[in-house]
């Protein structure tokens, strides 16, 4: 399970290194530290102001373009003007194409955007388009009333918040999830804590941590956890030399509280805070 094949048929990887808050000389080494460790998948956006890191980043982890699966996202506020975005960050990452663009938000005309990523995917531009942060009903809409059906939707998930009405909508029509906050967000002592995650790690060798991801790449989800840490980066990364059983997999299933850290752009805290971006 080292990739998922997306609705349009290309190959992206199972793991891939989040770069949320990370920035300047910190982030770049981070991820050329984890080219180094194996992750294929770097996932940024716009909104992260980190592209240009990301991409010293990527220049240092010294594999061919090719072997490399980069995704960003264009912020809401930049949807008037979406192409313009999408070549700023080609420059700024180095590449002459990218391999997914997500819309950040359901927020503003992310009709018009979405239609312009459209044109962006049938130039070759982009290899792949789709969402993040879009509930049912906004991801529904948008794929019944468009030509391209959105390959992934990057929402918040992880063993406390599974998403699974989500994930139901998501299967049905073909769309792959990535799970951002993987490991917990706020609440990760909360999740490492657990006396269902500590056993189950236990009994594989491995840390909670790595569990957490093995669980999530298992049900189907691409994760991109994110750290500043060798040690760590490395850590995450250990993720293909074992296997939860279906027992296993139940009992970590029983930990799912269905409350989401970010919030949605129902959530008018969220929002409020989105706006003052």
């Amino acid at each position: 399970m080292n990739s998922f094949t997306l609705n349009n048929g290309i190959t992206m990887p199972a793991l891939g290194f989040g770069t949320f808050k990370m920035n300047g000389e910190e982030c770049a080494q981070s991820v050329a530290e984890a080219i180094r460790c194996g992750y294929r998948m770097i996932d940024t956006a716009e909104a992260y102001k980190n592209e240009e890191a990301v991409g010293a980043g990527i220049a240092k982890g010294g594999v061919p373009r090719g072997e490399l699966f980069i995704v960003t996202k264009v912020n809401f506020r930049s949807y008037p003007k979406t192409r313009e975005t999408v070549e700023a960050s080609l420059k700024k990452l180095r590449t002459g194409y990218l391999d997914l663009v997500l819309l950040h938000w359901p927020l503003g005309d992310y009709y018009a955007a979405w239609r312009e990523l459209e044109k962006l995917y049938a130039e070759g531009v982009v290899r792949a388009i789709g969402v993040s942060n879009f509930n049912p009903d906004r991801l529904i809409d948008l794929i019944e009333f468009n030509e391209v059906t959105p390959a992934a939707n990057q929402i918040e998930m992880h063993l406390l918040c599974q998403r699974r009405a989500e994930r139901e909508w998501m299967d049905k029509y073909g769309v792959r999830c990535m799970a951002y906050a993987p490991l917990g967000q706020g609440r990760r002592n909360e999740m490492f804590e657990n006396a269902e995650l500590t056993s189950v790690a236990a009994a594989h060798g491995k840390s909670p941590a790595q569990t957490a991801l093995r669980f999530l790449m298992q049900s189907g989800a691409a994760v991109v956890p994110k750290s500043s840490h060798a040690e760590r980066i490395a850590e995450n990364a250990a993720l293909f030399d074992f296997e939860l059983s279906a027992e296993e997999m139940a009992r970590l299933e029983k930990m799912d509280t269905g409350a989401a850290m970010s919030g949605t752009p129902e959530n008018p805290v969220k929002v409020e805070a989105l706006l003052k971006q």
